[in-house]
């Protein structure tokens, strides 16, 4: 039985989406679903998608927005759950080079899911600016801005500083 382009083009994708959709839910089997149901949304829309497009843009468009429509979902049916899920807390490494590490992913982890897509599309995922802005359906120099205030970001919370922005006096 032959084998379709399709299938193998998925195949390689794969790893790629869930290993981002790891990084979004930290959870393993929210982000097995979440890749499931991009799938699926894919699928059954590959019709309406432009035959121009880069699959893999695509596919990230839509596990992203997969991703963001089940947050507003859970924030609205927040109230009905009564608990908050508490972050664990980890144990201290043995070594300087692992505490520098895991301090990078904790801030990583702090920052929003917004810049922390920015960055892992770019940086681990290899997208350029342009894929990343089709996939926001932004203009490339707003994703440019948004991602060096992610870098920026990341870096004030490797070195212990707080997320809160500081308030400029405009005279």
């Amino acid at each position: 039985m032959p084998v379709h382009p399709l299938d193998d083009a998925l195949r390689e994708l794969l790893p790629r989406l869930r290993r981002f959709a790891l990084w979004l839910t930290r959870d393993l089997s929210s982000a097995d679903d979440l890749v499931q149901a991009t799938l699926e949304r894919a699928l059954s829309r590959w019709s309406s998608r432009r035959e121009d497009a880069s699959l893999r843009s695509w596919l990230f468009a839509i596990l992203y927005r997969q991703f963001l429509d089940g947050r507003r979902r859970a924030q609205r049916h927040a109230w009905l759950l009564g608990r908050l899920r508490a972050e664990e807390e980890p144990q201290a490494p043995s070594a300087e080079r692992e505490a520098i590490a895991q301090s990078m992913l904790e801030a990583f982890g702090r920052l929003n899911p917004e810049q922390r897509s920015l960055l892992l599309w770019v940086t681990v995922e290899g997208l350029s600016y342009q894929e990343v802005a089709q996939i926001l359906d932004l203009p490339i120099g707003t994703v440019m801005s948004r991602l060096s205030r992610a870098r920026a970001a990341l870096r004030r919370l490797g070195e212990g500083e707080s997320t809160t922005p500081s308030l400029r006096v405009l005279k």
